[in-house]
């Protein structure tokens, strides 16, 4: 069949079969492949014009890829099996309409696409013409096939990228809810007690009651402690505010308070053409802060290091510390978040690889794809 096909375009213009072979062998994707084949129509023939339609990955539309459409704009999409393009992709058979005639673009599993093309006024369809057609439909069907998968895989990429972005902004929106309930209820609930029980050591005597309350107005500010660390934590303005980079360090230096022994460094590298998106700097910053807490929980660390690394294509960010480590494959405390730090790069299509030996400290890496 193939064969026939080439004969015929090698017969009718030896410059057409150069540029038929030169667009079956290209790289070119949809929907630029499908207005290569419409000229090339136009050129070999006498047809006025010359339309490609596509069945989508569904089977249930045939959409407008390339060509002339006539009134300018792209037409709409055909239901697969209505209108003459829909009954030709249907049907698998050429039909003639009051203008043209409507060619299909079948492989072993069906048709994949329909070519329309149209006669200027009230010209015939000439043989020769029906035949150059029939030619191209039969080289140009494993190419538009394989063009017609690529679109799909881009597509479904495109779609999982969206969705990470979206999952990622959700978990993000949360963490502000509670972040702000936080702040607005209990915060302040523990503020106003502070108050009254500093109030109540100023009205008692020294006794048993006024050590008690002393007590207590020191757990409440404790408590006040840990509820402003846990609203900087669920969401750190200077993410938003600055960056990644400065989010990181401020991060190194919340934990140097925390564990004053504990010396943590940052370290950046690699420039950026464009700023990382957001959903992406926040990933990175919650796998460096599940990371770090980490070592202040279960390390006995005296140093550790943030490597963020952009390159490319892709951003790493590697935290390693000089603690006890462990034995990987075995369960211990801290296991979940280490399990959550692998799922949250997999949502976005990365990696998080971890390294660790009794004795020889731990190593955590993540690699997000930009």
């Amino acid at each position: 069949m193939k064969a026939r096909a080439l004969a015929l375009l090698a017969r009718r213009e030896g410059e057409l079969l150069t540029r038929v072979a030169g667009a079956a062998c290209s790289d070119r994707e949809l929907p630029e492949l499908a207005a290569d084949i419409a000229v090339l129509v136009r050129a070999g023939t006498r047809f006025a014009s010359c339309e490609v339609y596509v069945l989508d990955e569904d089977g249930r539309t045939l959409e407008w890829t390339g060509g002339d459409p006539r009134d300018g704009e792209p037409p709409d999409p055909v239901p697969f099996g209505e209108g003459v393009i829909g009954w030709c992709a249907g049907h698998s058979t050429p039909r003639a309409h009051g203008h043209g005639m409507c060619f299909p673009v079948a492989t072993g599993s069906g048709t994949i696409a329909v070519i329309d093309v149209r006669t200027r006024g009230k010209e015939v369809c000439r043989d020769e013409d029906l035949e150059l057609i029939r030619a191209i439909t039969t080289l140009f069907a494993p190419v538009l096939c394989s063009a017609r998968r690529l679109r799909s895989a881009r597509e479904r990429e495109h779609s999982a990228e969206e969705f990470a972005e979206r999952a990622v902004e959700a978990q993000e929106a949360e963490r502000g809810r509670l972040a702000r309930e936080i702040h607005d209820g209990i915060a302040q609930r523990l503020a106003s007690l502070g108050f009254h029980l500093s109030a109540a050591l100023r009205a008692l005597p020294e006794g048993e009651a006024f050590r008690q309350i002393t007590v207590a107005r020191e757990l409440c500010e404790l408590a006040s402690a840990e509820t402003r660390a846990a609203i900087g934590g669920l969401r750190p303005p200077v993410l938003d505010d600055l960056g990644l980079s400065a989010a990181l360090a401020g991060l190194a230096r919340e934990a140097g308070s925390r564990q004053p022994s504990l010396d943590v460094t940052v370290t950046v590298s690699g420039e950026l053409d464009a700023p990382l998106p957001d959903h992406l700097q926040t990933a990175l910053y919650r796998i460096a802060q599940e990371a770090v807490g980490n070592v202040l929980r279960h390390a006995g660390a005296a140093m550790v290091d943030l490597l963020l690394e952009y390159g490319p294509d892709r951003v790493s960010l590697a935290v390693e510390d000089d603690g006890r480590g462990f034995l990987p494959h075995l369960p211990r405390p801290g296991s979940y978040g280490l399990r959550g730090m692998a799922e949250r790069a997999e949502l976005l299509g990365g990696r998080v690889v971890l390294h660790s030996e009794p004795g020889e400290g731990t190593s955590v890496r993540a690699v997000l794809p930009i």
